[in-house]
Order: structure tokens, then C-alpha cells, then sequence
């Protein structure tokens, strides 16, 4: 068995998820729940899932595994994860969000939220404590397959009314918008949201078999179906979301994906907010924006909500975070006009769209034109596959051993001025260009994020950081 928790829930194997150990997990959490008093026999647990193949046998696993601790579980089908959290949070239910979000179909994961939306590390700890013990008893491990109530109209309901009103009615009026539908779950809902705003909407690529998109490190092969659909369409952008809908994809007029990063940026300005919790990938030119305080943390929803958490509790108002892929978490409410958007701590794709498309229309401007106006560092991000994890280990542990077998590994690009470890390591040169080194926590993967001060030296950056990161040999 090699699930394990990474920055947004379990991940592991589709092989290894799929029969008991999907069935100890979410019995461990629903044991944790009702121990911990957040939850009482006969409550309702909400359960959807994404498209991949394996997510139908484990949703039905884990419903059986739920009933045998006399909980109640509402099946509401495949919907993004966003809608999920907000439907639990409407009713006082857990919920369990079958997902592997961007990662390949082979691999499959489970995210748990309690009634007020994600679980934390804390939470995370004690289900791994409690899988453990419970590893023999055969309650927690024997599979089953399980049903629940039908609860995905309701759950979709909520969701489309929370994003309506956002924007003035006929704001995207005019404006050509194709929806890349490939298999995100959220592939319908976005049609109906952007034609109600007034767009025209094209709907494109949808498949019947699940594409793994990850709006961090969007594929070339990505890019250029994107350009190809801008211009054969003359569309305005091109919207997309990974597999469970909780990260968005906006790219411009030109079929060039904007970074997840600055949709935040763009989102935060949109909601007026006074703080942002946000991971170190993010762009450093946060800090310089003025509208509003950064708190930066580790990479992975849990951090940014523990972040926004902090503030609240401090007497911080109007508190949102983001990710570098684009993921938006409301740690308050906030209002628009006569519109209230009630705070969600998890991540939403929808909403991050609405802010982008709604201010660069309201300003008259081509999105390209929007993100030059910003003029924010250019940052790129890409990932190597297939990197194995005693590989990466390995690296990390050899550049932070000192400073000069850091700087030896970096001179053929620069000088070292600055360190961060916040998560991986994040370094500064001394014409300050950025360069991150961070493992994934959820694959056999290399993350790798650059900054620089244009678009020829950021590509250059990351195309000598990769190929470093290449060269490498244990």
C-alpha cells in the first residue's frame, strides 16, 4: 500500500486505491469525525467524483464503508469538487470527493472536507493514525459495494446560483468564449454559467475518456490546441479546469494560458480584499501590488487556509487565498453590489474566471492587454515526469547540505543572493531572476517554477533549470 496524504488530500495508485484501501480511509475519517464530535450517527456524508475510470468503484466503496458506522451517504455524482464543499457546508455534512485531480488516470486520489469545508493537517494526522489501527479489523477494510441517496441535481443548483449575479447581466456580452471540455466534471456547468453572462459559447474537445490537465504546467500539446481554437474561432479566451473542477484555465486571445497566480491577483483586486494567503510558488510581485497584505506559506491548500484562519482570528476582513494553479479559497464573505459570495475554504475554479473576464471587459481591454498592464515578473513553471521521488530526495538534500554545493549547482546559470525554504528551495540570483526547485508531493514529479524580468529570459531560465535538473545523476 503506498497512498499517502500530499498538498490536497490522499493520493496513490488507481490499483492501490481501488477495494480496501479506499474503504480503511474513509472509514478512518468517519470514525475521526464522529470521535471528534464534529459529526453524530446518522449524519449525512455528501460523495461525488471525477471521470477517471477507477472513481465509479471506489465512491461506491466508500459509500458501504460510511453506512457501517450508521452514517448517511448522499451520492451527488460527478460534479466539481468546489460544489461539493459548498453543498456539505449548506446542509452540516462531511463530504469525500472522489479525485486525482490534474495527476494521470492510473493514479486517483480522496479528499475529505468536514461540514466547514477542508480537513487540515491535524485531521489528516489522526486519520492516518486511525487506518493504521484499524489495518486488521474487518469493518474498516472489507469491500462493499454501497449506494446513496441522489443528491446531484440539488448540489448543482447551489453552485450555478452561487455564480450568478457575480458579474452585471450581459457582461460578457459580445464576447466568443470556448469551454475546453475534455473530462473535467465541470465541463457543463461552465457552458451554462458564461452564455447566462452573454457570451457565445463554444464547447470543445469533450472526451469520453479521461485527459489529465494541469493548469500549472500546461502541456505544449495543450498550448497549441488552445492557439489553434483562438484562431480558427476568433475566440476572445479559451476556459478549462482540471478533472474535479477546482483549478481554473483561462487562456487569452491568443490561446496563451495565463498563470494561476495572477488570476488571484486579478480576483483580489475584483473583491476588494484587505489579505491573501499564498503559497512562495506564487509571483513576487504580490508584494508590490499595494492593494492588499500577502501572507506567504507552503505549497498546498491546507496551508493557505491555515494562513487565512490566522487573520480571521487576528480581526483580518476580507481574507482570500490562491495557488499558483489558480485554485481561490474565501476565508470571509464578500460582497458585490447586492450580491453576498459566501466564504468557501477550498479551492474554486468558477470565480477566478468571473474576476479576469469580468474586469477586462469592464475595462475595454483584450485579456494579453490586461496581463501587460499588471506588469508583473514574467513566471513560468514546468514539472518533470517520472522523476523518482529517492531522486528528488536526494538533490534537495545535496543543495541544501551547503551553500557552495548550492551555488556549484546553479553557477552555470547564476550567482547565488538569496535562499528560501519555505517549501523546496527558492533562490534569488543576484540580477534577480527566481528559480524553485520543489518536489511534488503527490507524484514521481519535479516541480520547477522561474521568474525573470521578460518572457525570452524567463523561457531561457527554465529551460537551463531543467535541463540541470536533468544532467542530475544520483
Amino acid at each position: 500500500m503506498t497512498v499517502k496524504f500530499g498538498t490536497s488530500g490522499l493520493r496513490g495508485l488507481s490499483t492501490d486505491l481501488v477495494g480496501s484501501v479506499s474503504a480503511l480511509y474513509s472509514f478512518a475519517f468517519a470514525r475521526h469525525m464522529l470521535e471528534s464530535g464534529i459529526l453524530k450517527p446518522g449524519a449525512p456524508v455528501v460523495i461525488a467524483r471525477d471521470f477517471r475510470p477507477s472513481s465509479p468503484e471506489i465512491a461506491s466503496t466508500i459509500m458501504a464503508a460510511i453506512k457501517r458506522l450508521d452514517l448517511v451517504p448522499f451520492d451527488c455524482g460527478t460534479i466539481p469538487t468546489p460544489a461539493l464543499a459548498l453543498y456539505g457546508q449548506s446542509i452540516g455534512a462531511a463530504g469525500i470527493m472522489v479525485t486525482g485531480s490534474h495527476i494521470p488516470a492510473d493514479r486517483n486520489g480522496i479528499k475529505f472536507y468536514r461540514p466547514d469545508g477542508e480537513i487540515d493537517k491535524t485531521d489528516e494526522e489522526a486519520i492516518t493514525r486511525l487506518a493504521a489501527a484499524l489495518a486488521s479489523d474487518d469493518a474498516a477494510n472489507r469491500v462493499e459495494d454501497g449506494c446513496g441517496e441522489r443528491r446531484e441535481a440539488e448540489a448543482s443548483k447551489l453552485f450555478l446560483e452561487r455564480n450568478l449575479g457575480v458579474l452585471p447581466v450581459d457582461a460578457l456580452a459580445g464576447k466568443r468564449i470556448g469551454i475546453y471540455q475534455h473530462s473535467s466534471v465541470a465541463r457543463d456547468m461552465l457552458v451554462e454559467i458564461f452564455e447566462q453572462y452573454g457570451a457565445t459559447v463554444f464547447p470543445l474537445g469533450r472526451s469520453e475518456h479521461f485527459i489529465p490537465v494541469d493548469t500549472e504546467a500546461v502541456s505544449q500539446e495543450t498550448v497549441a490546441q488552445l492557439a489553434r481554437w483562438t484562431d480558427e474561432l476568433a475566440l476572445d479566451a479559451v476556459l478549462s479546469t482540471d478533472g474535479d473542477g477546482d483549478r481554473p484555465l483561462v487562456a487569452d486571445e491568443h490561446g496563451m494560458p495565463l498563470r494561476g497566480d495572477l488570476l488571484g491577483l486579478v480576483t483580489a483586486r475584483f473583491l476588494k480584499a484587505d489579505l491573501v494567503a499564498t503559497p512562495v510558488t506564487s509571483n513576487s510581485g504580490l508584494e508590490q501590488d499595494g492593494h492588499f497584505v500577502v501572507r506567504r506559506t507552503r505549497v498546498g491548500s491546507p496551508y493557505v487556509i491555515a494562513a487565512m484562519e490566522e487573520a480571521l482570528a487576528a480581526g483580518a476582513d476580507r481574507v482570500l487565498g490562491f495557488e499558483a494553479n489558480g485554485g481561490l479559497m474565501l476565508g470571509s464573505d464578500f460582497a458585490i453590489e447586492d450580491k453576498v459570495i459566501r466564504a468557501l475554504p477550498t479551492r474554486d475554479c468558477v470565480l477566478p474566471m468571473l474576476a479576469v473576464l469580468g474586469t477586462a471587459a469592464e475595462r475595454g481591454l483584450a485579456l494579453s492587454a490586461l496581463v501587460a498592464d499588471l506588469n508583473l515578473p514574467v513566471a513560468l513553471g514546468d514539472r518533470l515526469e517520472n522523476y523518482a521521488n529517492e531522486r528528488s530526495t536526494t538533490l534537495m538534500a545535496h543543495l541544501r547540505n551547503s551553500g557552495d554545493q548550492l551555488a556549484a549547482f546553479l553557477a552555470p546559470v547564476g550567482a547565488v543572493r538569496s535562499v528560501s525554504d519555505i517549501d523546496g528551495l527558492r533562490v534569488t540570483l543576484a540580477d534577480d531572476r527566481v528559480i524553485h526547485f520543489r518536489p511534488s508531493g503527490n507524484a514521481p514529479e519535479m516541480r520547477f517554477y522561474v521568474e525573470a524580468a521578460d518572457g525570452q529570459a524567463a523561457k531561457a531560465l527554465l529551460e537551463q533549470g531543467l535541463a540541470l535538473l536533468e544532467r542530475w545523476v544520483v
